[in-house]
Order: C-alpha cells, then structure tokens, then sequence
C-alpha cells in the first residue's frame, strides 16, 4: 500500500473518530437551535396579538372620533390646555383619535401635530402655535375718566409682536386611554417679566365615552369660547369685550367630559380658583370652592365642526346647530387674582375697567377683602356652506362681600351678550366675519364691533393671514397680548399671521 493510501486512510478514520465524538455535542446543539426557534416563533406571536390588539384600540379611538354629514369631527376634550385632548393652553383641543391618524412621522394637517415616536407602549407628538401681530392703537384716545371721576392715561401702541407661542408635547403611555400633555406657553408682549412663560399641562384617562378625567391645569367652561375651541376662533386669539370681561380663565383642577348619548356633551370642573396662571400656589385659600360645567346640545348633525369652532370653514352640506349652557361659581380674594399681564389672565372689574380688589376701588378707603362670583351664559349657533352665526348671553353676580373699611354697594350686577357671524366668500381660501358685544353694568355701558378678513394661502385652516378694523367705546378690559386698552375709546388695527400645526 502506497504512502498516500496510508495518509488517506488515516485521514478518514480521523474523520469518523470526531464525527463520533461530536454527535451528542451536535445532537444537543441542534436541540438548543429548535428550541430557540420556537422561542422566536412565540414572542412573534406575542408581538402579532399585540399589534392587533394596539390596532383595535385605535380603530375604537377613530370610531370614536366620528364622523358628521360630509366631514369628520375633531371632538374637544379640553391645552389645550383647551382642553382639552391634544391642547394648546389657549389652547386648543383636538381630539386624541386626531393624533393618532397621523401615523409616524407624519404631519396630521387637524392641528395634532407631527408623530415622533410610536410604540406598543405609547406614542409622542409634537405641536406648535404661534402667530405675529402687528398692532396699531393710534385711533384711541390718550386718557380715559372713570365712574368716579378719576382720570388715566392710556399708554397708546403702535409695534410688532411675536405675540405668543405654545409648544405642545402630548401622546399615551401604556394604554391608549391613559393621555397625556405638557406644553409651554410664552407671551412674549410680557418680555422680562414673570408672566411671561408658563409650563403646564395634565393627565387624563378615559374610562368610556361619557366618563374622561382629567387632572392638572385647564380651561374653566365658564363660556362658549373656554370649551376647548382655541384656536378655531374667528378672530386671531382675542375675544369679544363681553365674553372677555365675563368669562372665567385657566386653573388647576380635576374634571370629568364626555359624551350623553349621540347629540351631547358636558365638561364638570372643581378648581383652585378663576384665574390660577401666575399665581403662586400659597397665595390661594385653603378651600376648594371654585366650580364651573357646561352642557352642549347639537339636534341636528350631532356635532359643530372641528372643536365646535366659531366659523364654518368646512361647508357644511346640513345645518348644523349647537345650544349650549354654563354656570361658574367661584370665591374670590385679593390674593388669588393673577396679575394683569400674566397670560390669559382674568380680573373681576366693574363695567368701568376698575378691578373690584384694588385698594380704593370705589373712591372710598374702602377695600373688598372676598367675593363670590357667580355666572351664568347661554350661547347658540348654525352653521351652513360656510355661514356661522352664534350668539351667547350672560349674567353675572358679585356678592357675599367682606369689606375693610366701607364701600358704597353691598353687590354688583351686570349682563351682557356678544354676536359672531362669518362666510366663506371663497371656499377654504378667504372668508369674512363681524363681531359685537355689550355689557350692561352698574359703572357704563361699554360695546364694541368688529370687522375682518381671514385668509387662507394653503387651503390650510390653521394656517391664515388675518386683518381687523375694531371699535370700542369705553373698553373695561385691556392688557398687552390683546388689541384692547382699559378705557379705550376709539378704533384700533391689527394684522396677524397665525401658524399652528
């Protein structure tokens, strides 16, 4: 036998010797890779059931949603803030559901945002709002005398702005029932003050469509314009006279919103006070006893648009109508009144502009040291081929003073009501809108109206170029992020660029 047939021969009995060897070693091997396979092959279908299970949930949330004759419907839950579901703090609420038809990545052109993360456990988006202003008060007179004879002056302005801007963060975490939100909200006519940032937001769960708490800071229901509609105003982020002068603010609070049946909806609310953005937790009393709800009722479409907005951007094909009422009660003291610039601040004033806790409000030594606020508003509307009109009443009481010293009323009174009507002259691209109000009070009658156009470059309803001729006639309200002045007698000017997304 040759050397090669020797070498050969050993080769393949060395061969076979370590295949020998080996077989257990390969034997166990290949049961450890089935096991692993099949290990692989259930967490995928863990992964599969959930998925499926995620896609039902969101399938439920956008049935939930909606849809009206033609349209679909952007439910407010409350910043929005409103306010709230995805909100600005002026905010605007639209829907959870909204956010979540925006898929990763994408851009939900209904306000909610852009989609940046998106897992089985929670999702994030991100939203902002911002708007530039320019401003031009030269039309008003340069003082005013009040019911007591005593005379200001008012500090008239010409000047741009980037005039607030809110940054919103919101998704779920968990379970797509379990929402959160946290924005921040500058107002940068308050550059350099404290005022002038506020970071907030809340938590909320949904237990089903008539039952959906929430606890942090939101809007007060007080008025058809704190019911989660911001930023579908008519206007540029400014009220009427009278629903300003009337109207509860923003607080910290737990509510509970929803549905009641197909055709209507309320929002409940106890808080910390009227007005609570800018005031320092320890400058509130020790009781909780500032309450305000509201009631909707849409017969004919069951719903009102996009946030039961103001205007009818989207032409409605069937008149939709909307009747709604609330109520808020609140105790008051000097020092649970946020500052006249904080944002979105509200004062109780008499009809005349005079805040009722300053010291020597009514010309006396005096001074209200607690009141019970107490009011009242009914509002309704129609919308139809992009008309709108709606209107809304009010009545408030000031009473159950404690006084220091003596002042010449035991309780204040007054009434008032606002009107807003708009039209698409052109649809989803330029549209026009009046608006008036007038207050009935102890201290002056004040009104005012106003006229404008909107704009709309892209088609987009968030995005707009706006314009507005006011007048006003003895203005009681009045601070920097809005085109009023305490006292203002006379016509002001505004422009505006608006951008949310």
């Amino acid at each position: 036998m040759s050397q090669l047939h020797y070498k050969s021969f050993f080769l393949q009995g060395l061969l076979t010797g370590i295949l020998l060897v080996q077989m257990p070693a390969l034997a166990n091997s290949e049961d450890v890779i089935l096991q692993r396979l099949l290990a692989l092959e259930q967490n995928q279908q863990r992964l599969q059931q959930q998925l499926a299970e995620r896609d039902a949930r969101i399938l439920e949330l956008e049935q939930r949603l909606g849809v009206g004759p033609g349209q679909e419907q952007l439910q407010s839950v409350a910043v929005a803030p409103q306010g709230s579901a995805p909100a600005t703090a002026d905010g605007a609420q639209v829907s959870d559901s909204a956010s979540e038809e925006a898929g990763f990545g994408k851009l939900n052109p209904g306000g909610a945002g852009y989609r940046l993360a998106e897992t089985p456990y929670g999702t994030l988006n991100f939203s902002a709002w911002s708007y530039v202003r320019y401003l031009n008060q030269e039309g008003l007179d340069d003082s005013y005398t009040d019911s007591f004879g005593r005379e200001f002056d008012i500090d008239i302005r010409n000047d741009f702005q980037v005039n607030k801007v809110n940054l919103t963060f919101n998704g779920w975490v968990y379970d797509p029932d379990f929402r959160w939100l946290l924005y921040t909200w500058t107002s940068n006519t308050s550059q350099g003050e404290s005022a002038q940032v506020v970071v907030a937001g809340n938590l909320k769960y949904r237990f089903n469509d008539a039952v959906d708490v929430g606890f942090g800071i939101d809007a007060l229901p007080g008025t058809r314009s704190m019911a989660g509609n911001f930023p579908y105003f008519s206007k540029v982020d400014s009220r009427t006279m009278a629903d300003d002068f009337f109207r509860p603010s923003y607080t910290t609070g737990m509510w509970s919103a929803g549905q009641l049946g197909d055709d209507m909806r309320y929002k409940l609310m106890v808080g910390n006070n009227l007005s609570q953005l800018g005031v320092n937790a320890s400058r509130l009393g020790e009781d909780l006893d500032t309450f305000s709800g509201r009631l909707d009722w849409m017969p004919t479409t069951g719903e009102f648009g996009p946030a039961n907005g103001f205007d009818d951007f989207d032409a409605h094909t069937e008149l939709a109508t909307l009747f709604g009422i609330a109520g808020t009660y609140s105790v008051e003291d000097p020092q649970s009144q946020p500052g006249t610039e904080d944002i979105n601040n509200s004062q109780i004033r008499l009809s005349d502009g005079t805040r009722i806790f300053q010291p020597q409000a009514f010309n006396t030594e005096g001074r209200i040291t607690e009141a019970t606020y107490q009011m009242l508003a009914v509002d309704a509307g129609m919308k139809y081929q992009g008309f709108s009109l709606m209107g809304e009443y009010y009545w408030r009481s000031v009473d159950d003073l404690e006084v220091e010293g003596d002042i010449p009323v035991d309780d204040l009174f007054d009434h008032g009501f606002q009107l807003q009507s708009s039209y698409m002259f052109v649809p989803k691209y330029l549209q026009g809108y009046v608006a008036a109000s007038k207050i009935f009070g102890e201290y002056g009658d004040p009104w005012d109206t106003a006229i404008g156009v909107n704009w709309y470059p892209f088609r987009q309803r968030l995005l707009r170029v706006n314009g507005e001729l006011l007048y006003m006639k003895d203005s009681p309200i009045g601070y920097s992020s809005i085109p009023y002045q305490v006292g203002g007698d006379g016509v002001a000017f505004h422009t505006n660029l608006e951008m949310k997304f």
